[in-house]
């Protein structure tokens, strides 16, 4: 964890404490912390990516924010993995009385107007990549209803794994005869079991 803490107001009966992210360790945080500098009496900096299994900083700052703490982090993507997890997040902060601050967007759930924006960010950001997701989907469908193949070119064709196939019923080696191919044995089990596969299963 790498925490840089900035001392405000001393004996403050609430904290905002200020989260930043980058995706790897080559990537700067410093534009960040010159933006919730001034904002915050702690920043707590954490390089990893927002879809990584576990985000021990994050986890960190949300175990300890107390009732009447702020949050305050950049933007969206720096701090949540989607717009739904925003939405979870901030659904847990506010039975905990946590308020949360996104500064790029002028969001703060400490006010009314301010919870009515961020659900409506949150919203359409979501909305955004369900299309996004659909939209994918339908070039893919386009595509495949075009002839063109989708996904990793295969390793070997079926001629080659016919081929494959006689000489492994004529005793050579597995072994043997995938590496002839370049590939690895079990590479070329699988492209048996396929060309074994009956038409209709």
């Amino acid at each position: 964890m790498k925490c840089r803490s900035f001392l405000g107001v001393q004996a403050m009966s609430s904290m905002k404490i200020g989260y930043i992210r980058v995706s790897t360790e080559d990537q700067r945080e410093d534009r960040q912390v010159d933006l919730l500098q001034p904002r915050c009496e702690e920043l707590h900096v954490e390089k990893r990516s927002a879809v990584g299994q576990s985000r021990p900083v994050f986890e960190a700052v949300l175990a300890k924010l107390n009732r009447g703490d702020t949050l305050v982090v950049w933007s969206l993507d720096r701090a949540f993995r989607s717009a739904r997890d925003a939405l979870n997040v901030e659904a847990n902060l506010k039975e905990r009385g946590v308020n949360l601050r996104i500064v790029s967007l002028g969001v703060d759930t400490a006010t009314a107007d301010g919870k009515l924006a961020f659900t409506m960010v949150a919203a359409v950001a979501e909305h955004e990549r369900a299309r996004l997701s659909e939209r994918t989907k339908q070039g893919l469908a386009v595509a495949k209803r075009n002839g063109k193949r989708l996904g990793q070119k295969p390793k070997m064709t079926p001629d080659q794994t016919r081929d494959a196939l006689q000489r492994l019923a004529d005793g050579e080696r597995m072994k043997d005869v995938a590496w002839s191919y370049r590939v690895h044995p079990q590479t070329l089990r699988r492209h048996i079991d396929k060309l074994n596969i009956p038409e209709d299963a």
